[in-house]
C-alpha cells in the first residue's frame, strides 16, 4: 500500500469542486454529456457480517448459496481479499473514499451515531461523486451508515442520484423496520416495531414486511430503468447494493436471545439445529437466492456481458444472533471473527463476474481490499483518478493480465477497547498490536501460518522492526478518531 498521506480535508474540498472541469479537459469525450458505450455498469453488492467461509465456493458444507456459487463459476473468486476494517462504518468509509484506515474519515463505531466522527463530510470524495461526475447514473439500495438525514454525510450529498434504505446502522439492526428512506424522506412501513434503547434501534412485533426483499425489489427496477433518450450514447449506472443479511438484530437478540431475522426457515425448516442456527443459514441462503435473481435479470436485459458485479462483506462474521457459529465454520481456517483483526475479522469473500471479460472459473490470488473500488471503477469509467488514494485498480487482475500491480501494505486500526492496530507487508507478513499503541508487536507469516497460530516476534527481529516502522506513519492524525479513544460504548453497530 502506499504510505502516501490522503488529501487534507481543505484541499479535499477544493478538489471536489474542481474535478468536474478537470473531467471535461481530461475525458476526451467530445460532446459534452455524451458517454462512450462501451463503458460498464458497475454493481456492488455488499453482504453484512459474511464470514470468508460461509459461501460454498469458500468450503461451506451447511449453508446453501447456489447463485454465488454459480457467479464464482462464472466468474472469478478471490482467495485474500480483504475488508476495509473489522466493524461496519469504516469499512463502508473505505470502500467509498479510497483511503485506508489510517486515512479514511470515518474510522470505528465507537461514537455517538450521527456525531462528526460517524459521518462523511462535504470535504470527502467517494467513489459515487467520481462516477456521477463521469456520467454514470448512481444508486445506493440498503444500509448506508456514514451519515443521516440533512446533513453533509446524507448519500444524496455523497455522489448519489438515489437512495433508499437504513441512514443509521442502529436502525438497520431491524430487519423489519416501520420505514425506511427514499432519499431524504422517510417511507413508511407495515411493521409494528418496538423500540429498544435510544440509538434508533428495535425489533419487531408484527412483522409484515422484510427489508431484504425490498432492497431486492428497488434493485431490479434500478436497473431495468431505461437510459435517457436524449442522450447520445445509453447512460452507465452503478449501483451500490448493501444488504444488511446476515447481521444480528442486536436488540432482538438480547432481548428474545434470538436475533436472526427473515420471513421463513426455507430449506432448513427441519434441520437438526437450533432456532437461531436455522434462521442465520436462512438469512444467507435468501440473500443468495435475491442476486440470482439480480443476474437472471441482467441477462434477460442483454446486458451482462456490460456489467460487472462485486460481491464481498464488510467485515469478517458475527456472533450475536444467538446462534452457535462454530457449527457453520464461518471463518474457514482462519482465526477470529468481526472486531479482530487477525485474518477472520478482515478478510472476505470476493467475487467479480463479468461475461465475455473475466475468464470462467478463474481463481485469483492477488492481495487487494476495499480501497482498490475506487481506481477500478474510476478506470472503468475513463475518468482520472485523485491524487493521494490508497487505490490500486483491479482491472488487470479482471481482465486476466500479467504484472498487476499490489500494495506492499495494508493497514487497519480498531477503537474499542483500546487502540489497535494491524499491517500486512507484501500479502505475507502480518503484524497485530493490540489495545495499546506501545503493545508488543506480534508476527505472524500468513504463507506458512494463515491461522496465525505461530508468533514469530522473537525470531524475526528485523521484520518486527520494519512493521514498527510503517505502523508509526501509516495513520493521520484525527481529532475524531484520537490513539487514546476511550472504551467502547455498550451498544455497537
Amino acid at each position: 500500500m502506499r504510505a502516501q498521506v490522503g488529501l487534507p480535508s481543505m484541499h479535499r474540498g477544493l478538489w471536489s469542486g474542481l474535478l468536474l472541469s478537470v473531467w471535461t479537459v481530461l475525458g476526451g469525450w467530445g460532446v459534452p454529456g455524451a458517454v462512450p458505450p462501451t463503458r460498464p455498469n458497475i454493481l456492488f453488492i455488499l453482504a453484512d457480517d459474511l464470514g470468508y467461509g460461509e459461501l460454498g465456493c469458500y468450503g461451506q458444507q451447511l449453508i446453501r448459496t447456489p447463485a454465488l456459487e454459480q457467479m464464482a463459476r462464472e466468474g472469478m473468486r478471490f482467495t485474500q481479499f480483504y475488508a476495509g476494517a473489522t466493524v461496519c462504518a469504516p469499512s463502508r468509509s473505505v470502500l467509498m473514499t479510497g483511503l485506508h484506515h489510517g486515512h479514511t474519515r470515518v474510522r470505528g463505531n465507537a461514537a455517538p451515531e450521527g456525531s462528526g466522527p460517524q459521518r462523511l463530510r462535504a470535504t470527502d470524495f467517494t467513489v459515487a461523486r467520481a462516477l456521477q461526475l463521469a456520467g454514470y447514473r448512481t444508486g445506493l439500495i440498503g444500509k448506508w451508515g456514514l451519515g443521516m438525514a440533512g446533513d453533509a454525510g446524507a448519500p444524496n450529498k455523497q455522489g448519489f442520484d438515489y437512495f433508499f434504505g437504513y441512514l443509521s446502522q442502529h436502525h438497520a439492526h431491524n430487519h423489519y423496520p416501520d420505514y425506511l428512506w427514499r432519499n431524504e424522506a422517510k417511507v413508511p412501513l407495515p411493521n409494528g416495531v418496538l423500540l429498544v434503547g435510544t440509538n434508533g434501534g428495535g425489533y419487531a412485533t408484527n412483522a409484515v414486511v422484510y427489508a431484504g426483499d425490498l432492497f431486492t425489489e428497488e434493485a431490479l427496477r434500478f436497473i431495468e430503468r431505461p437510459s435517457d433518450e436524449l442522450r447520445a450514447a445509453p447512460q452507465p449506472w452503478f449501483l451500490y447494493l448493501a444488504y444488511v443479511a446476515p447481521h444480528a438484530n442486536n436488540e432482538r437478540t438480547r432481548q428474545l436471545k434470538e436475533g436472526a431475522e427473515v420471513p421463513d426457515l426455507g430449506i432448513y425448516r427441519d434441520a437438526p439445529w437450533p432456532p437461531a442456527n436455522r434462521a442465520h443459514a436462512a438469512m444467507i441462503t435468501r440473500m443468495d437466492a435475491d442476486i440470482g435473481r439480480l443476474l437472471r435479470r441482467l441477462r434477460e436485459l442483454g446486458i451482462e456481458q456490460n456489467t460487472l458485479v462485486m460481491f464481498s462483506s464488510d467485515n469478517g462474521p458475527h456472533k450475536e444472533s444467538g446462534h452457535d457459529p462454530a457449527l457453520f465454520r464461518p471463518a474457514e481456517v482462519f482465526r477470529g471473527y468481526k472486531r479482530d483483526l487477525t485474518e477472520g475479522g478482515i478478510r472476505v469473500p470476493f467475487l467479480a463476474w463479468w461475461p465475455g471479460t473475466i475468464r470462467p472459473g478463474s481463481v485469483s490470488t492477488h492481495v487487494g481490499y476495499f480501497g482498490d473500488f475506487f481506481a477500478t471503477a474510476v478506470e472503468l469509467a475513463s475518468g482520472p483518478l485523485p491524487k493521494g488514494l490508497d487505490s490500486l485498480s483491479l482491472v488487470p487482475v479482471l481482465r486476466g493480465r500479467r504484472g498487476a500491480r499490489s500494495h506492499e501494505w495494508l493497514y487497519w486500526e480498531f477503537h474499542e477497547g483500546g487502540f489497535s492496530q494491524a499491517a500486512l507487508q507484501n500479502g505475507r507478513w502480518k503484524g497485530i498490536r493490540s489495545r495499546r499503541v506501545d503493545a508488543p508487536l506480534e508476527l505472524y507469516d500468513l504463507k506458512t501460518d494463515p491461522g496465525e497460530t505461530h508468533n514469530l516476534a522473537a525470531t524475526h527481529p528485523r521484520r518486527v522492526a520494519a512493521i514498527t516502522r510503517y505502523l508509526a506513519t501509516a495513520r493521520t492524525e484525527s481529532s475524531d478518531w484520537p490513539i487514546h479513544l476511550p472504551r467502547a460504548a455498550h451498544e455497537q453497530p
